[in-house]
């Protein structure tokens, strides 16, 4: 388990990577119980940030919280996560179609700095932030949002994802392209879910 934490470092954020750290490495495994009390007592805190780490790993899909009977580690994390995988690469089509349509909308400036960019960032977020807003879809970006939120934790840093899709994504979307820019949105995505099915390989299915 994890070593407690000094008293500058217990915040909820902080407690919520330890924990999820510890789900990762299968220090906790699905099912584990995860008390609030004793945890509180691990981390040197008061329940308030323990609370507030475990609401945090729920939203992320780490933990299962049951009224009157507490919180446990979730025994379909990854297998929700590969379902969540195939619902983000459906939403994100549709937001790179429809940011087409739109010729990038109210960030075409801000999407023309990448398209002008071959060494844009690597950071997958703020460029699919930026398409998602680029359709005008006030409710499709609501809910890549929260999905986006759920899946971030498996697949952080991907080598494999080339910061170039990014670029001529940007040109397909500007140039108003948007069966171009669905298909190369739907070959980019591809790529996240055979390195997350790749990185979890050793995990058999729940």
């Amino acid at each position: 388990m994890v070593e407690p934490l000094s008293p500058v470092e217990s915040t909820g954020d902080s407690i919520a990577h330890a924990l999820r750290e510890d789900i990762l490495a299968g220090r906790l495994s699905g099912g584990d119980r995860l008390v609030e009390e004793a945890l509180a007592k691990q981390f040197g805190v008061s329940r308030i940030p323990v609370r507030e780490a475990l609401t945090r790993l729920q939203s992320e899909g780490f933990v299962r919280i049951v009224r009157h009977k507490g919180a446990t580690v979730s025994e379909t994390m990854l297998t929700d996560s590969r379902e969540l995988l195939q619902i983000r690469r459906g939403l994100e089509i549709l937001a790179a179609q429809l940011a087409a349509q739109n010729r990038g909308g109210t960030v075409a400036a801000e999407l023309a700095e990448v398209a002008d960019d071959e060494a844009t960032t690597d950071d997958h977020s703020p460029f699919h932030e930026l398409v998602a807003a680029a359709s005008g879809n006030r409710q499709l970006m609501e809910l890549l949002a929260s999905v986006n939120r759920r899946v971030q934790w498996g697949l952080g840093h991907n080598p494999v994802a080339s910061i170039g899709d990014h670029r001529i994504l940007a040109m397909a979307i500007l140039s108003g392209s948007a069966v171009q820019a669905g298909y190369l949105m739907d070959e980019h995505l591809q790529r996240d879910e055979r390195y997350f099915a790749e990185k979890f390989e050793h995990d058999t299915d729940e």
